[in-house]
């Protein structure tokens, strides 16, 4: 176990990160389609086929999940990852064609110092592709990478992060998110996570939480009232599951949210899950699930304080200082 994503077998996961345009995508591969579904819960989110992830719509399972920076400019990443899968024959049969299933989610990252004058198009579809070329089994860094690059907080540099866990029956589960929150994944103005309870080996620093936690901590820490934010990511697990199952793992992933964020979901979030399952592994039955709906809770929340504590400054004037800046001393 990597305590990453790619503990999932049957996918593969790469990053395109351009630190002078302080942005990048990351791309999630499936080895073949998969079941999936996903939730919006941010009031101010950006996204590419996410309405297909409902329940009640036709198309089951996707070949790709992308997570991206560039606001709505960043949609055109889905394309160069749709545009690799096609190369390979990929996607769903129509007549005698095929049409890759790539749903993406962005995040914004347009005000965080990087250079956005890039002419007539964006650099998105390239970065798309490149993610997609980039895709591998096996380890992946975290922090300022891919979809993560140009990430910020209300505190310090957002990041991207990456968690697992097995379950009692042996089903492994995963979540990967871009923490671009306008709240706050530590407390007050310290180095603790909110993740803090569900820390597993000091992959996060071993802090635990404050003696006390006060009203000061509590407060609300925005990074701008003119601005918009969004943390995504997704959940994914080697079970066999339905759409609807996929779904309610989604839903429990914005659980880890509410737990590692604070506040999370607000007006000016896009905050979005997918989730995916890749059907490795058959379920015993309903225990077994809400283990696995308990577990995709605790690994997003993993998962998002791993993504700022792995973070680093971006190299330009007036970048956000990274968990690792002000706090070296915990280090």
């Amino acid at each position: 176990m990597l305590n990453l994503l790619t503990d999932i077998e049957g996918l593969s996961v790469g990053h395109a990160t351009d630190l002078g345009l302080g942005s990048g995508v990351t791309a999630i591969v499936f080895d073949k389609p998969a079941v999936a579904s996903g939730v919006v819960l941010g009031g101010a989110p950006g996204g590419r086929d996410t309405a297909l992830l409902d329940p009640a719509m036709t198309v089951t399972e996707v070949d790709a999940f992308v997570l991206s920076g560039g606001s709505a400019f960043g949609l055109d990443a889905a394309g160069g990852v749709q545009a690799g899968l096609r190369a390979m024959g990929r996607g769903f049969p129509v007549g005698n064609q095929r049409v890759p299933i790539v749903p993406q989610a962005i995040l914004m990252d347009l005000l965080n110092g990087g250079d956005k004058d890039w002419g007539l198009q964006s650099p998105y579809r390239d970065l798309g592709y490149e993610a997609f070329r980039a895709a591998a089994k096996g380890y992946f860094p975290l922090g300022t990478v891919g979809a993560g690059t140009g990430a910020t907080t209300a505190t310090v540099k957002g990041g991207l992060g990456s968690a697992s866990a097995r379950s009692s029956a042996g089903h492994t589960i995963a979540a990967i998110v871009a923490v671009n929150a306008l709240g706050s994944a530590t407390v007050g103005e310290g180095p603790h996570f909110w993740s803090a309870p569900f820390e597993q080996d000091e992959e996060f620093g071993g802090l635990g939480l404050p003696e006390m936690i006060d009203a000061r901590d509590t407060a609300m820490r925005l990074k701008g009232m003119n601005t918009t934010a969004t943390t995504i990511g997704a959940i994914v697990t080697d079970a066999v599951l339905t759409k609807a199952q996929a779904h309610r793992l989604a839903v429990m992933g914005h659980d880890g949210f509410a737990r590692a964020l604070l506040p999370a979901h607000l007006p000016l979030d896009g905050d979005t899950i997918f989730s995916a399952a890749t059907g490795a592994r058959p379920l015993g039955g309903l225990p077994e699930f809400l283990e696995l709906c308990h577990l995709a809770t605790l690994v997003m929340a993993r998962a998002i304080a791993r993504g700022v504590y792995g973070a680093t400054a971006l190299a330009v004037e007036g970048a956000q200082p990274a968990w690792r800046d002000r706090y070296a001393d915990r280090l």
